[in-house]
């Protein structure tokens, strides 16, 4: 089945002792196995001994309503974390029909599916959805205006989620890093290695988010039933120069870096200067924070070898 990967199964304990557990048993559905949210997420399914699948585009097209059904239903999952988006942040802006299709069409399709099973949804979103002004912590309820086409198809995504369903978490993330993929301290890892000094963009503020420390929270999310949407990140914030300079002084490099402007690093899709956001509903829906970014690099950084 493609890169499709199966979740440890407990019912054959139970009927070894005899015993009928009084909870409906999981079944929960991955998107996106290939990416980094999506390979954390199973990894800790697999470790609580939930019963999933992981999927890719390997094993169908989320884009394709018929498709997506079809290979839904068939496993007829209880939940879905939906991990799987297009990403290519600059790109878009070059194919916002491509970018739209999979964030608000693939997500409508997948939306559809979990409202005739009845089964719950957790959709994650990006701090983009902010205009990405001012100093404050953008707060759950504060007014959405995403300023580059990715941003404008994950508020979409999020808006077709709320229009179909009672039982969903949307989740909002940012600066994402983890083990199963490029990301941002890959890059410094490896361009640090060789260069005594490097530019980075020191006036957009935000707070990175480790994948194996959202994993756990997503799997505590889908296995209650506290609803809504939440911003989950690593706590603290930073900007990117403090960011490469925390990877550098946990890799022991010595590289230099200098503070430039938004301005002075051009990009074809337009990036939020702040993109901090309040965690208040973890804490109040009884969810447990993630650890602090720096704590989050330094564990990252000594489990790969670049």
């Amino acid at each position: 089945m493609g890169a499709s990967v199966i979740g440890n199964l407990d019912s054959q304990v139970w009927n070894m002792l005899g015993i009928t557990p009084k909870t409906v048993e999981q079944k929960i559905l991955v998107t996106g196995v290939t990416g980094q949210l999506g390979y954390d997420v199973c990894r800790e399914l697999k470790r609580r001994n939930i019963t999933y699948i992981g999927a890719s585009s390997a094993d169908f097209d989320i884009t394709i309503k018929e498709k997506t059904r079809t290979f839904i239903k068939q496993y007829n999952p209880t939940a879905i974390i939906h991990c799987s988006a297009y990403t290519a942040v600059d790109k878009a802006e070059d194919e916002p029909e491509k970018c739209f299709s999979v964030n608000e069409g693939g997500t409508r399709n997948i939306a559809e599916v979990c409202k005739e099973l009845d089964c719950k949804m957790i959709y994650i979103s990006t701090d983009y959805v902010f205009p990405g002004t001012g100093e404050q912590p953008y707060k759950v309820e504060d007014q959405t205006a995403p300023q580059n086409t990715y941003g404008k198809s994950k508020l979409a995504g999020e808006e077709a989620v709320k229009q179909l369903l009672e039982k969903y978490f949307i989740v909002r993330i940012s600066w994402v890093f983890g083990e199963n993929g490029n990301n941002f301290v890959k890059t410094m890892l490896r361009i640090g290695k060789d260069k005594e000094e490097i530019n980075v963009v020191g006036d957009q503020v935000g707070s990175p988010t480790y994948t194996a420390d959202l994993a756990p929270l997503l799997c505590d999310m889908i296995m209650s039933d506290r609803y809504g949407v939440y911003h989950a990140t690593n706590e603290g914030f930073c900007s990117w120069t403090e960011f490469a300079e925390g990877i550098f002084k946990n890799a022991g490099y010595k590289t230099k870096v200098n503070h430039i402007t938004t301005e002075e690093y051009t990009t074809k899709a337009v990036r939020p200067k702040n993109s901090r956001m309040s965690k208040l509903e973890l804490e109040e829906n009884g969810f447990k924070k993630l650890p602090a970014w720096q704590d989050a690099v330094r564990r990252f950084v000594k489990t790969i070898n670049l």
